[in-house]
């Protein structure tokens, strides 16, 4: 498939796309850019992939705090805060895994992704 084909295939699976569908695939991506930077720990560019895998999780889980942030949100107090609580332990360990680059600790924020990422996929009921 060429980029061209990736690209037109990428828009149009956005547009289709539910919001819930969409953050849990925005949180899949972030959660399998870690995985593979943990898989490939030993790699030359990791530092790279690394910075990478952390600059987008980041801008997910900031846009997640500006979201959940917003007196209009239609969630719950309480999991709003939860949610706010999860985010602001993901910072930490993000510029931890910044400051002190360990394989080991890219697991935790691997699993908050991939498990948010299949609540969100699950049916509302």
């Amino acid at each position: 498939m060429s980029q061209n084909q990736v690209n037109a295939y990428t828009s149009v699976q956005k547009e289709t796309l539910s919001g819930r569908e969409l953050e849990a695939s925005v949180l899949s991506r972030a959660g399998l850019m870690l995985k593979s930077v943990k898989e490939n720990w030993g790699a030359p560019d990791r530092d790279h992939k690394l910075l990478e895998a952390v600059k987008f999780n980041q801008k997910v889980w900031s846009f997640f705090q500006a979201e959940l942030s917003d007196p209009e949100n239609p969630l719950p107090s309480n999991l709003r805060e939860d949610i706010l609580n999860l985010s602001i332990f993901i910072d930490k360990r993000l510029f931890e895994v910044l400051a002190y680059p360990n394989p080991e600790k890219l697991a935790i924020i691997i699993d908050i992704d991939f498990n948010i990422a299949a609540g969100l996929r699950t049916t509302p009921g």
